[in-house]
């Protein structure tokens, strides 16, 4: 399920300044839509949109380090180093004035980039189904987990990793996305997420996965300034109520919310390409 032939789509590389190649694709002209990927995904998960988009923008697509075909390192897996290596990414391709999209982890490395570089290259923000602390103070109520949208107690996060990090490592990631679509999703369609979440080395994931679940961006989401797009799955991992809390912290952010019947799972993109692209375009326009 590469991205079609007909849509003229380069794949570039560059260094970071610590010395790691780093792959992104590129297709079409116009304003820039940057994408940003999630946990252990790759660029080419954005083909949709790169096919649906790239005849009125021009889209990139990073690869981050360590994942899909950037290089493989046992370094820099922390998201603030990974906001660094979107910055780079940007200087890179020449990219300024973005509408930088950020889907699951990649949302946090939106967060960082804020955190480290403020507006600087970007436009306008779209945020696609994370939360804003992906793991509970034992301390918290029920409400306070909800509102955070932890998905993990401090053990479960441990617990996680080692298992990522195990022999039936693969095993897990694969009963882990089958948890990330909805009923209604084409068996090849999973199978392909699936299939681009292995391209990572699971230890490797495994230490991602620990420095992503530890940070609380709470602090960080309401200093936002800019026009930005929030987009939650109804049935996704991620609680949609966490979503929507991020939305309400934004000043003038909207927020789109996809049914279970629209693919409104943690993958709305692949799942419902054209309803996203729509919302998407519009945002943009």
């Amino acid at each position: 399920m590469s991205v079609a032939s007909k849509i003229k789509v380069a794949s570039k590389y560059f260094r970071t300044n610590d010395g790691v190649r780093l792959h992104y694709l590129e297709a079409g002209a116009g304003k820039p839509i940057v994408l940003v990927h999630g946990f252990s995904q790759t660029a080419e998960q954005f083909k949709f949109q790169i096919e649906g988009l790239s005849d009125r923008y021009r889209l990139i697509a990073l690869d981050l380090r360590g994942h899909g075909e950037s290089e493989k390192v046992n370094f820099g897996l922390k998201i603030h180093r990974l906001a660094q290596d979107l910055r780079e990414a940007l200087v890179a391709a020449n990219a300024d004035d973005i509408t930088l999209v950020g889907h699951s982890m990649g949302c946090a490395v939106i967060w960082a980039y804020w955190e480290l570089f403020g507006a600087d290259r970007l436009g306008k923000i779209v945020l696609i189904d994370q939360s804003p602390m992906l793991t509970s103070n034992p301390a918290w109520t029920p409400e306070e987990r909800e509102a955070a949208g932890s998905m993990y107690t401090p053990a479960a996060l441990w617990e996680t990793a080692n298992a990522l990090a195990g022999p039936d490592g693969e095993a897990f990631a694969r009963a882990f996305i089958g948890s990330t679509v909805t009923r209604n999703c084409p068996e090849d369609l999973k199978e392909w997420i699936i299939q681009c979440t292995a391209r990572m080395p699971r230890k490797d994931a495994a230490t991602l996965l620990l420095n992503l679940g530890c940070h609380d961006w709470r602090d960080v989401i309401p200093r936002i300034t800019l026009p930005t797009l929030v987009i939650a799955g109804r049935v996704s991992l991620i609680p949609w109520k966490s979503v929507a809390w991020i939305a309400k912290q934004i000043p003038g952010a909207q927020l789109e919310i996809f049914e279970e019947n629209e693919g409104g799972n943690h993958f709305m993109f692949l799942e419902n390409p054209t309803k996203f692209n729509q919302i998407l375009s519009t945002f943009v326009a």
